[in-house]
């Protein structure tokens, strides 16, 4: 579905798979196992993990997008 989109703008297709993987990390909560491994390793209760999880995966998936916001510069 992506790809005619891609190809008219010229995007090159390993940015789009880095930016899909990095996208897809800001809303991973509880449906991932890292999150209960998360809960259980710290012993949190789901109220703080969701808090300390959702923070993370967020700021992990925007510095992942801000990289390939910059490896586009370079590529």
């Amino acid at each position: 579905m992506v790809l005619p989109l891609m190809q008219s703008a010229g995007v090159n297709p390993a940015l789009m798979v880095l930016s899909i993987g990095a996208g897809s990390l800001a809303a991973s909560h509880v449906n991932d196992a890292g999150f209960w491994m998360f809960k259980e390793y710290f012993d949190l209760s789901v109220k703080e993990t969701l808090a300390t999880w959702t923070v993370l995966e967020t700021l992990i998936s925007i510095v992942g997008l801000i990289g390939v916001l910059l490896l586009s510069l370079v590529v």
